[in-house]
């Protein structure tokens, strides 16, 4: 993929810089593997906010993504490279021996024309996944279980992947995007590669309204709100915070660890990742 940058016609135009979207072989998706999707607005079932900034955005439909690989030993062959609104990665659309049609994430290196599979049986190529315990050590993978069946949570974005550092009984050992090592069960499946579009970190969407078609609704500043709205707000012209940075319901917002403590989990991990 290659980034496109544009003539500085207009200030929006003069910052931008866009996807040349030169790897999308298809332009329109799958229709049997579409799903509408409703959108919330940050609301919860109450019709509470619980997400601020969320609201607007251009209509999307959703692609169903195969993060399980579950068509063991079934060949498939890639038809398309499509866009996806819905996530960094690009898909591609498999095209199966036996008639089936599955969108998966595309890593860095398949095209069209591939063949992909599942299995312990697959060769260790891009697209291909298979168990920890089938994979070489040193490889790169993406698309990684947390449980076994469970389908691949995690290392799914642009550019992302994890490496298989090593196995250790009945656990093999991973080093995760974040610099986090940490074991898995030696069952677990994971496809191989990176994940492509490597150059999304580079795009920058140059004005407001872009923005906003992704659904994102403006921010105010808290030092820009009245006391009752913020304990950053209040006094005349701009001032100091004269405390510890606070969120909107007055929680101290740096320094305390915010991450839910899981006691099964944590026990897997063997470096972390700060």
């Amino acid at each position: 993929m290659a980034l496109k940058t544009y003539r500085p016609t207009s200030p929006g135009r003069r910052g931008m810089v866009s996807p040349s979207f030169e790897e999308i072989t298809k332009p329109v998706p799958e229709r049997s593997l579409l799903l509408p999707v409703k959108k919330k607005a940050g609301r919860n079932s109450r019709g509470v906010v619980t997400v601020r900034h969320r609201g607007g955005g251009a209509k999307r439909r959703l692609r169903i993504i195969d993060f399980k690989r579950d068509k063991i030993g079934v060949q498939g062959k890639v038809n398309s490279v499509e866009y996806d609104p819905n996530r960094s990665a690009r898909i591609a659309l498999i095209y199966y021996a036996d008639g089936e049609k599955r969108y998966i994430l595309a890593p860095l290196g398949l095209n069209v024309g591939d063949t992909v599979m599942a299995g312990e049986q697959a060769d260790i190529k891009p697209g291909n996944t298979l168990p920890l315990s089938a994979i070489p050590d040193g490889t790169l993978i993406h698309n990684l279980e947390f449980e076994p069946g469970k389908g691949g949570q995690i290392v799914r974005s642009a550019g992302s992947a994890a490496q298989l550092l090593g196995k250790e009984g009945k656990y093999c050992l991973v080093r995760l995007p974040s610099g986090e090592v940490r074991r898995f069960m030696s069952n677990c499946v994971a496809t191989i590669g990176q994940i492509g579009n490597l150059e999304h970190q580079g795009v920058r969407l140059g004005k407001a309204g872009r923005t906003r078609l992704l659904g994102r609704r403006p921010q105010v500043r808290g030092s820009a709100m009245t006391p009752r709205d913020h304990p950053h707000g209040g006094g005349e012209g701009r001032a100091p915070r004269g405390m510890a940075p606070k969120t909107p319901w007055g929680k101290t917002a740096l320094g305390p660890k915010t991450r839910i403590i899981n006691k099964a989990s944590d026990r897997l991990i063997v470096k972390r990742r700060k």
